[in-house]
């Protein structure tokens, strides 16, 4: 691939992920105004024609690393492991 095609290439990647933004605001946008209207409505769930919309609330339990850190430093060292990864960007 010539550095001509490779900025054609980022040029158009850089548009699509542009797109991509603009799609996501939508979505978020649109859910928003969904949740609203549930509050609204004082439900969690709603049965629109063909679907079923749930807003619920979801209770679930995570590990606190960083308070685990600082009460047993040397236990979360021993447990620690290392992870390489690859980072792709276009600037």
């Amino acid at each position: 691939m010539t550095n001509t095609e490779m900025q054609g290439k980022a040029k158009e990647l850089r548009e699509l992920k542009r797109m991509a933004e603009e799609v996501a605001a939508e979505i978020t946008t649109l859910e928003d105004e969904i949740k609203a209207e549930l509050t609204a409505r004082c439900v969690e769930e709603v049965i629109a024609g063909e679907y079923k919309i749930r807003w619920t609330t979801v209770t679930s339990s995570r590990f606190d690393s960083g308070s685990f850190k600082k009460a047993l430093p040397d236990l979360y060292a021993q447990y620690c492991k290392a992870t390489t990864s690859r980072r792709f960007s276009v600037a």
